[in-house]
């Protein structure tokens, strides 16, 4: 009995210790457990390999008719694999080490000469990478909790990467905005629509989470192969399925479904995405009181096809359609200080109407010469209509509140401080036609390969801009500040018309062609007995705009880059990285249109210089694998482009009449903190200021300056199918902005800082690693699991913008912080056929 009830005590403590999101766990060890590698063989005409022969010390297996394998190794321990057939030479892979239940996907090619790849070291992160980018497991993207769920969500837990709404897929990195990360999906760029100016209007990441092969990142500092954007790139990688599946997902928030397949001869596979979302759980939760009725849907669809064992066929394509209607009711805010509490109480009448509806579709073509070179041609066209029509009438009143404790008001109003009303007006239409063909080649010899890229786009735009703020300040209608109108009422009365205080009106319509294209040499090879990798490379854009009444406005670019890794012949498993660049951002289209709507043409392109060190120092705790990751960097930019950021809409200034600078420290440790699965912690700090036509420095609207995040999975050592997933997130506040897009000089108080815990508990029925007997019913799944999510677990009072209200009393303006999403708890089934 008293065996017993310390058990169920230890299991009370454990429990508690998941709700509570403590993050230390007694080390423990534990023997027999495995990892699982997984992957495709094939030959070097691409064509799949069967009955090849894997073996380790633990055991082996062979590939079936579709080249594909399945093998359980030890884990936490450094393993030999060797890969054999009569017909080929051996390849071995040696020092092969993965954590407990860790899964990690191996594709190989086996060739006619003797080949042997050795000394591949995988980690908690994956394969090293001498070339500097983050690689992350398609498996956590899909496990992790998020308000959001998806790609974005794991990488706003790496240092360098901050982001505070939880309801949007836009990130910052290093001090950058939302518009300067790249994004590709199978070397493909891709793109998201324009006129989204709240994060509840997004609905779900471009990038479907459950056809996802390879996931990998940068920071910065990345290669002369990854595009002209002055941040980060994300690049993913659609799987091609071996066989038939069907996987689906139901929540409180929506569903997807994934069908995979693949013909008899194996030349043709297809993978397609569904999903559907409705944000209503979470808006419904917080102060502002709406009818809300959104519908968030896309269908995605992956083919591939073999003409012949040199020629492959693939097709990408993506259709999304977000509905959003909106019609807000009341809102109380209360906010101030201990001594002088204060509220805001508005009523609404009208509503919002939006639309945004975009297609995307790519044919690319795939050929490989030979064993040694590969090369693409890709031609894609994405098309977006989007529509953003609102009328809201906010009738508002600046109150003081009830702060007797003893009172059954306690909180509620008492007296007005200030009454007024405020209509905001929207008829946004939006036509945009972007056209892309471009050729990609890359040669390998020994250890060392060439690269090369040429692309042409066409961008078409057609814009409609019509919005309008009218304020009514106890029965008066505040006039814009400029320009100054004399006013001597009551004597003399004023006859002059009605203007609204702020208005943006423009018709726009313009053509941008760009010709870009990349070169880039890199080479690895011995030197004193250490491993050095370097990588040479630059990028040329020429682009062209034209406009209606305006002169063609073009520009080239001319952007070198370069990377040092070194890996010592030391006793420690040490990487150094060094990497030195320019990237030059030229403007799209939403960087052309100025404050007042009007397009620009004589914009020029933005700037950085880029210098990034990094070490990656690999060592065993607890006889398990850890990894240390740590970045220093600085960005030198010039030609910088001043913008407002207002939720996750982003308004430029259009006139290159800033400097800027972002320095900072990244580190990430990671690797297995419970036996049996991944956690990482991150920490960074960020700085960034900019200088407008030389006023002096200020922060930029990104200036996020410390950030903590913090993965951590663990699971009940007697019940090792209920799993835990907790993310948490710190960030220090970012600049509040400033009311009516006025002197950012004048406003730089910072928001609150931002806090929030995420928890995911499930239940796992069946997955690869425990199937269920052929005679029960369980046999039927490849996967099937259960469980629940717990969102703002500590419900933290988060904010990311403020409403700006007038007091009448003193003429002041007040910020009025705008909360996010309060505690939330949704439901989430899972099964794979």
């Amino acid at each position: 009995m008293k065996a017993s009830s310390t058990e169920n005590n230890r299991r009370l403590n454990s429990f508690k210790f998941w709700l509570l999101g403590l993050l230390t766990l007694l080390p423990s060890l534990s023997s027999g457990q495995t990892a699982t590698v997984t992957g495709i063989v094939l030959d070097s005409l691409n064509q799949p390999i069967p009955q090849v022969n894997i073996r380790s010390a633990s055991g082996g297996t062979t590939t079936d008719d579709n080249g594909f394998y399945l093998l359980q190794i030890k884990a936490d321990v450094e393993n030999t694999l060797v890969f054999s057939h009569i017909s080929y030479q051996d390849i071995i892979i040696d020092g092969l080490l993965l954590n407990t239940n860790e899964t990690f996907e191996f594709n190989l090619v086996m060739k006619e000469g003797p080949i042997q790849v050795s000394g591949v070291e995988v980690t908690a992160t994956g394969i090293k990478k001498f070339q500097g980018i983050t690689t992350l497991a398609p498996e956590l993207v899909r496990k992790i909790p998020g308000a959001n769920p998806g790609v974005e969500t794991i990488l706003k837990l790496l240092p360098g990467v901050s982001a505070s709404n939880e309801l949007s897929t836009q990130y910052n990195v290093r001090g950058g905005n939302f518009d300067e990360n790249l994004v590709y999906v199978n070397g493909i760029e891709v793109y998201r629509p324009f006129l989204i100016r709240s994060a509840q209007q997004e609905g779900f990441s471009f990038v479907n989470s459950n056809m996802i092969q390879k996931l990998e990142f940068s920071a910065g500092g990345f290669q002369a192969r990854y595009g002209d954007k002055l941040s980060s790139v994300l690049d993913i990688t659609y799987k091609k399925p071996v066989s038939w599946g069907l996987q689906a997902e139901a929540s409180l928030l929506g569903g997807s479904l994934t069908w995979e397949s693949r013909s008899e001869n194996k030349a043709l596979s297809a993978l397609v995405g569904l999903r559907y979302r409705d944000n209503g759980l979470f808006v419904n939760r917080q102060q502002t009181q709406s009818n809300y009725n959104p519908s968030f849907f896309d269908i995605q669809s992956y083919l591939s096809y073999s003409l012949s064992p040199t020629w492959q066929l693939s097709f990408l394509g993506t259709f999304s359609r977000n509905n959003y209607r909106n019609e807000p009711q009341n809102r109380q805010t209360n906010f101030g200080t201990l001594t002088d509490p204060r509220a805001l109480v508005i009523f609404y009448e009208g509503q919002e109407n939006n639309q945004f509806n975009t297609s995307f579709g790519a044919l690319q073509a795939k050929v490989t010469p030979d064993e040694n070179t590969e090369m693409s041609f890709t031609a894609s066209l994405y098309h977006t209509l989007e529509e953003e029509f609102s009328d809201v009438i906010a009738s508002y009143e600046l109150a003081s509140i009830n702060t007797d404790l003893g009172s059954e008001d306690l909180g509620e109003v008492i007296s007005s401080r200030g009454a007024g009303a405020q209509l905001t007006r929207a008829r946004n239409q939006l036509d945009a036609l972007i056209f892309r063909i471009s050729h990609r080649g890359i040669t390998r010899k020994d250890n060392s390969e060439i690269r090369w890229g040429l692309n042409y786009a066409r961008e078409d735009f057609r814009d409609v801009l019509r919005e309008s703020e009218f304020i009514d300040s106890l029965g008066f209608s505040i006039r814009p500040n400029e320009p100054p109108v004399p006013n001597d009422q009551p004597e003399t009365p004023f006859e002059g018309e009605l203007l609204p205080f702020d208005a943006v009106r423009a018709q726009n319509t313009s053509a941008t062609d760009r010709l870009t294209g990349f070169l880039q040499w890199s080479d690895r090879r011995e030197w004193k007995n250490s491993e050095v990798y370097y990588n040479l490379g630059f990028r040329t854009h020429y682009w062209n705009l034209t406009t209606p009444g305006a002169p063609p406005s073009n520009e080239f670019l001319f952007s070198p880059r370069g990377q040092f890794s070194i890996k010592p012949d030391w006793a420690s498993d040490v990487l150094f990285n060094l990497a030195v660049g320019l990237y030059q951002q030229p403007p799209f289209y939403r960087e052309f249109r100025q404050l007042d709507g009007q397009l620009n043409p004589e914009v020029r392109a933005q700037r950085a210089w880029h210098f990034v060190f990094s070490n990656q120092y690999s060592f065993s705790l607890w006889d398990r694998p850890f990894t240390l990751n740590s970045e220093a960097y600085y960005k030198n930019l010039s030609r910088v482009n001043a913008y407002t950021v207002e939720d996750v809409r982003i308004r430029y200034r259009a006139d290159n009449d800033a400097t800027a600078y972002a320095y900072g420290f990244d580190f990430r440790l990671n690797g297995t903190f419970v036996p049996g699965t991944e956690s990482w912690l991150s920490v960074g700090y960020l700085k960034t200021e900019e200088n407008i036509q030389s006023r002096g420095f200020i922060s930029r609207p990104t200036d996020q300056r410390l950030k903590f995040g913090l993965l951590f999975q663990d699971y009940v050592p007697s019940i090792p199918n209920l799993r835990l997933y907790l993310n948490l997130v710190y960030n220090t506040g970012v600049p509040g902005g400033s009311p009516n897009n006025e002197d950012p000089y004048n406003f730089q108080s910072r928001l609150r800082d931002y806090r929030r815990a995420d928890l995911g508990i499930s239940y796992i029925f069946v997955d690869a690693d425990n199937r269920a007997d052929p005679d029960q019913w369980l046999h039927a799944f490849k996967e099937l699991y259960c469980g629940f999510e717990l969102f703002n677990m500590f419900n933290n009072q988060n904010s990311i913008t403020n409403t700006w209200v007038r007091d009448v009393e003193t003429q002041s303006q007040f910020a009025v912080p705008n909360f996010l999403t309060p505690r939330v708890l949704n439901i989430k089934v899972g099964m794979r056929f």
